[in-house]
């Protein structure tokens, strides 16, 4: 390899020293240095062999009528819920990265697609923090079977591909990038620098062979991936792993797919024997009561390529503060407050001196507007005390005029409730079937007034 010079480039303002220093001396930013590789000095041989064929194939141009559009092989990952979630499997040459707190099983999932892949095709497991022993034994615990199954422990990126293409895998997981480190940087590994150099060429490394490459990533403290933004665009895949570490519930979205949907869901239960895929997760975040609650509310959600059941819950009771409270887990706060709004002054329902608590059961974070009619059924049950009507589903969105607007896969929704046995929906009405509903009275409805004397 030719000779790799460093510069020092301030990340506020971006100007390049040949040193480092604490204060920039443009911008007067302290701590924005960050050591990179001066690409402008680098020598002609290190400069090829560093971005030459980053998408692994030859610089050219071609017409677009031209392009081979033959659709590449997906490869199972050996779990239904993680195929659902990339699309459909795992793409030849493709990045997935994977983020998530720590102990909330990131390790394990891979762990355990690795050796059911291991079966009919060879791995490898690079592992950065933990040693050969301690991986073997976590398969051991947890009952994996292994074929062609190859352990390497290393941190310095140059030696893991030089390995890798000695191996030839079909499927390489680095477990995490915070740990490797290239020869070319002199800063330490986990640093902005380190993390996005060894990221590019770990990229550059799978286009360019066809390997698989998985790549654990740790969070910061606001559970965002730790290092670089430009690592998450880096890659084909980021997943992200949901769920409270005590619990044993466990999520996994796609934030980003190029493969397939994003916002995809797959839902896995942590086990003594490692995670467990539920097949049907609607059944698993219903609660089942003896007796109807009041403010319990039940919504068809959408969740990247399929329907899915959750419970709402609310809670509104008489505040002895200056300000309420209004503390949503699950769903996003400002939309209680705008919704709040709604309800008063079109419904003349005011809670304007009341504390309102919403939460989904099950840890599960809804985002889509779907959630609004859902979630003012049960703040209105919770502040008349007075439970909905059994086997009812909910779902629509709310506008700042008090309309109810109509929702994306309506009808997809509506055969998800009915296959759990709801017998009755409140659906806008605009998602009002134009035929009768096999077993389930729909209801449409485009105004709150007409909401608030249904429930």
């Amino acid at each position: 390899m030719g000779k790799v010079k460093t510069i020092y480039v301030c990340q506020e303002c971006g100007s390049e020293t040949p040193q480092w220093a604490g204060q920039c001396g443009a911008c007067k930013a302290w701590n924005s240095m960050v050591e990179q590789v001066d690409a402008k000095k680098t020598s002609s041989t290190a400069k090829s062999s560093r971005f030459t064929g980053y998408a692994g194939q030859d610089s050219k141009v071609v017409k677009m009528d031209k392009v081979d559009l033959s659709e590449l092989p997906r490869m199972s990952s050996g779990l239904s819920e993680l195929d659902r979630v990339l699309g459909g499997g795992l793409v030849p040459g493709s990045v997935v990265l994977m983020g998530g707190d720590p102990g909330i099983g990131k390790s394990t999932i891979l762990l355990q697609s690795l050796c059911k892949i291991s079966e009919t095709d060879s791995v490898l497991y690079v592992t950065g923090e933990e040693s050969l022993q301690q991986v073997t034994m976590r398969a051991q615990r947890l009952g994996l079977a292994t074929g062609d199954f190859s352990l390497l422990t290393e941190t310095q990126v140059e030696q893991i591909t030089t390995q890798a293409l000695m191996q030839k895998p079909k499927v390489m997981v680095v477990d995490s990038i915070q740990t490797i480190y290239t020869e070319m940087l002199q800063s330490a590994p986990g640093g902005v620098a380190q993390v996005r150099e060894s990221a590019a060429q770990l990229v550059r490394f799978a286009k360019q062979t066809g390997i698989t490459l998985l790549v654990v990533g740790h969070v910061t403290k606001d559970g965002a991936l730790a290092g670089p933004r430009v690592l998450e665009h880096m890659v084909d895949a980021v997943l992200y792993f949901e769920g409270e570490r005590d619990g044993r519930l466990r999520l996994l979205r796609a934030v980003k797919n190029r493969f397939g949907a994003v916002n995809e869901l797959g839902v896995f239960a942590m086990t003594d024997e490692g995670l467990k895929q539920v097949k049907n997760p609607s059944a698993i975040f219903l609660s089942k009561y003896q007796d109807p609650v009041a403010g319990s509310a039940v919504m068809a959600t959408w969740e990247g390529t399929r329907p899915m059941l959750v419970e709402i819950q609310a809670l509104v009771d008489t505040s002895h503060a200056p300000q309420p409270r209004r503390i949503a887990v699950g769903l996003d706060h400002q939309r209680i407050a705008m919704l709040l709004a709604v309800l008063n002054r079109h419904a003349g329902i005011a809670t304007y001196d009341q504390d309102v608590f919403a939460n989904v059961v099950g840890g599960v974070r809804v985002m889509e507007t779907s959630s609004d009619l859902a979630l003012v059924a049960s703040i209105i049950s919770s502040l008349r005390n007075r439970p909905l009507e059994e086997h009812t589903v909910i779902f629509g969105e709310i506008g700042l005029a008090g309309e109810i607007r109509p929702v994306p896969n309506g009808q997809e929704r509506l055969k998800e409730a009915a296959k759990h046995g709801f017998k009755r929906a409140i659906v806008p009405e605009g998602n009002k079937p134009p035929k009768p509903f096999d077993g389930m009275e729909v209801i449409g409805v485009s105004r709150m007034d007409q909401f608030i004397q249904l429930i």
